[in-house]
């Protein structure tokens, strides 16, 4: 008996996980348009390939998390100082950053419960993502288009969770629910949180990092969830290939976060805008001529 997964695909899907997680490029829809432009006998429904997933979503989050280690110890320590004071001082940066990650996490996690299995049911296909992937790089365009305020020089210098921190509550709710958006295969999350944080007048690179932070406990909190299944016995026959996908992600991911930091410092999203139009047509195209 086969694997469902073999290590051969899993290592690539891992290595694209890691890349297309923090890049804006949706690492959903890449993993649901690959295997068929790969010929490969894996759909985004298949039990075994849901559980296999959870895998390399935590060994993503993880990265995150450990990438961003020194600033979630400064915000849960300025969580706990506002509780034990029962306010969030003016100066306390790290409370007021803390709070509107939780105000962006609570509402995208409460659709996120509500909404995946119906959309990821309503979206099951290739072609479906697809065209997301060019609706999301359109909105990729239009987030760059529509910015509050054109990039400056030197824009990524001094202290960017104190620029993070400066956002209004509705903002932060507003930023953080765009995640939502990532439940349909071929739209970013990350893509989507970094254009509401330019809409709201963040700096390609202080919406990249927020992005960052707001993804991994979603992201954990997603993976965690849903361990049991890759532990049981749906996991039979992927847990060895989840491994090495996971492996691969982790360092993928690692790479990927490194790079968008400095690439945002001058950079902005238009690449990847034009990127996923470009990717969405040619598998649609491609879709189509095999009928």
């Amino acid at each position: 008996m086969h694997d469902p997964i073999s290590y051969f695909q899993a290592v690539v899907l891992g290595l694209v996980q890691g890349v297309a997680e923090p890049f804006p490029v949706s690492s959903l829809g890449h993993a649901v348009v690959l295997p068929r432009l790969a010929g490969w006998n894996i759909h985004q429904n298949d039990p075994f390939f849901l559980t296999f997933l959870v895998a390399t979503h935590l060994a993503t989050a993880l990265v995150l998390l450990g990438f961003f280690w020194k600033d979630w110890v400064r915000i849960a320590k300025g969580l706990w100082r506002s509780l034990q004071l029962r306010e969030i001082r003016e100066d306390d940066i790290d409370a007021r950053l803390g709070w509107l990650l939780v105000v962006g996490t609570v509402p995208a996690g409460i659709i996120g419960l509500l909404l995946e299995k119906p959309l990821r049911s309503l979206f099951a296909s290739a072609a479906l993502a697809a065209i997301f992937l060019m609706v999301n790089g359109v909105a990729l365009l239009l987030f760059e288009r529509l910015r509050k305020r054109p990039p400056r020089a030197g824009d990524y210098l001094g202290d960017g969770d104190a620029r993070i921190a400066k956002l209004s509550w509705r903002q932060a709710i507003a930023v953080g629910t765009s995640q939502a958006a990532a439940l349909i295969p071929g739209i970013s999350r990350s893509g989507f949180t970094m254009g509401g944080g330019l809409l709201v007048g963040l700096s390609n690179e202080d919406a990249a990092r927020y992005s960052f932070l707001l993804a991994t406990p979603i992201i954990l909190a997603a993976a965690v969830l849903k361990l049991p299944e890759l532990l049981g016995s749906q996991g039979d026959g992927v847990r060895g290939p989840a491994l090495v996908a996971a492996l691969c992600a982790a360092v993928t991911t690692f790479l990927a976060v490194k790079f968008l930091l400095r690439f945002f410092q001058t950079n902005r999203l238009t690449p990847f805008g034009v990127y996923c139009i470009g990717m969405g047509a040619v598998c649609t195209l491609v879709f189509a001529l095999e009928g």
